[in-house]
């Protein structure tokens, strides 16, 4: 039997054996901050709004679907512009996301190329592009008819859609009824307008709901009886379907032509929009397969190794557009790790010349020794969840070999610009962004800048209550090839 004495002996052992290690790991990121440490500066032009979905909220277009890992197209505008990316060029986001990127080159007459794994971005994505492209002015009509019909309301026929175990008692019995009724009726209508009336029901899912999409889950509301904690959650007000889906079909008939006093103005774009081309899969896959040279600028905002599970917060999307239980559990191991329940990928046996940045990220010492670190507080059980150290693993090396086909991709003295936040988990902070930038100009790109957002971002307050205030940095930063 372990006497008090042995148990108070073996805990400062412990926390010994921790502060070492964790020291060890602030010397050697001490070390990466002073190497890097002209390029890494406070830019007081940055805030969270900028460089988040926040600031296209009032914005047309970019406010039809709270996309909140999105960032903003005033950032982008500002980076097409600091890099004189211009018509003729083409922009690459390998984490397209909703698109914001695309669109907002498009609107410069800029083409551009997008990756996307999920069907919720994919379908943000395309529709878009179908309304500002290809959507004739009597399918235009068609919207106005719904929206000021309601055509759904008396129909006899229903629709049944996907519940997930995670979605299943997110809606009233009321907007489950209209919801099937609205998916029986769209099928009266021709294709393209069918798209669109998907796309539009896609963007109320979480307004008419019991859920709110909270960073790893969705968040339930305690009237739908699915709440957990001691705190119980409102989310305030639900919307009603028939106001909600009516709401959302007018912004987006009023943003897509142009409407102001009169409701048909159907007037066209005075520039030629550049030619955007979505394609659909995992960046580790498509990414290899985009021609070396060939792309003037990567402009992106990879997942963060955060653990939020993006299958999981758009579980709502995702199930009304087809997403079943296999499907999902096959997503969630396509994405780039950044979840607890990512497996490890065979990065070799997708492409055996990522030896190269493997071998690398092997050699990164501060990576290294995190590593070790969270390894040996699994093994001490004293991790919150045994997944976090596959899950950093797998992080690193799979932004590695996506890091090293940016190197391939891009045109001599073209850019990389990517918004990103650092983290912390067990008391150790991670710099990604030194880490990566040190793992980038291991392939021979030049660290112009990690420009600092001025208000740093906070830790979880559980990460606070154990091992006390450490702000973490979140950034953009700009590579170049050269």
């Amino acid at each position: 039997m372990t006497s008090m004495f042995e148990t108070t002996t073996n805990l400062k052992k412990l926390r010994s054996k921790d502060d070492n290690l964790l020291a060890g790991i602030d010397d050697l990121d001490s070390n990466l901050k002073e190497k890097y440490n002209s390029v890494l500066s406070i830019d007081t032009a940055l805030n969270r709004q900028i460089v988040s979905f926040q600031a296209n909220k009032t914005i047309p277009f970019y406010r039809w679907y709270k996309y909140k890992e999105g960032f903003s197209v005033s950032l982008l505008n500002h980076y097409f512009s600091k890099f004189g990316i211009k018509p003729g060029q083409i922009v690459l986001d390998p984490f397209a996301g909703s698109g914001a990127s695309l669109f907002a080159a498009s609107d410069l007459g800029i083409d551009s190329i997008g990756i996307e794994l999920l069907p919720t971005g994919q379908e943000l994505i395309k529709a878009r592009n179908l309304l500002q492209n290809n959507f004739s002015d009597d399918e235009f009509s068609r919207l106005v008819s719904w929206k000021e019909n309601k055509p759904w309301i008396d129909t006899e026929n229903s629709d049944d859609f996907i519940v997930l175990k995670i979605t299943n008692g997110a809606y009233t019995e009321e907007s489950n009824v209209l919801i099937k009724k609205y998916l029986s009726c769209m099928k009266n209508e021709n294709i393209n307008v069918q798209k669109i009336l998907l796309f539009t029901l896609c963007c109320i899912l979480e307004s008419i709901s019991f859920t709110r999409k909270d960073g790893q889950y969705l968040r339930w509301d305690q009237r739908s009886g699915r709440c957990w904690g001691s705190i119980p959650f409102d989310k305030g007000e639900i919307k009603h379907f028939n106001d909600a889906i009516t709401e959302k079909l007018g912004e987006i008939i009023a943003d897509s032509k142009g409407i102001t006093d009169s409701l048909f103005d159907f007037s066209e774009p005075t520039a030629k929009r550049g030619k955007i081309n979505l394609i659909e899969g995992s960046c580790l896959n498509e990414l290899q397969k985009i021609p070396d040279d060939t792309i003037d600028l990567i402009i992106t905002s990879p997942p963060y190794c955060n653990r939020y599970d993006y299958t999981r917060t758009y579980a709502l999307e995702l199930a009304m557009l087809g997403v079943d239980e296999k499907k999902l559990l096959s997503l969630r191991q396509e994405m780039l790790s950044c979840t607890v329940e990512n497996r490890e990928k065979k990065l070799l046996e997708i492409n055996p010349s990522w030896a190269i940045p493997l071998a690398a990220v092997e050699s990164q010492e501060l990576l290294q020794k995190i590593l070790f670190f969270l390894n040996y507080k699994k093994q001490e059980k004293t991790l919150n969840n045994n997944g976090i150290p596959r899950m950093v693993k797998g992080y690193f090396y799979e932004m590695a070999c996506v890091i090293f086909e940016f190197s391939r991709v891009l045109k001599h003295d073209a850019r990389v610009a990517m918004v990103n936040d650092n983290v912390r988990y067990a008391g150790a902070s991670i710099s990604v962004d030194l880490i990566l930038s040190d793992i980038a100009a291991r392939f021979g790109f030049e660290v112009e800048s990690i420009s600092v957002l001025p208000i740093a971002k906070g830790n979880s307050s559980q990460q606070m209550g154990e091992h006390g205030r450490d702000a973490l940095r979140k950034c953009v930063y700009t590579w170049r090839k050269k």
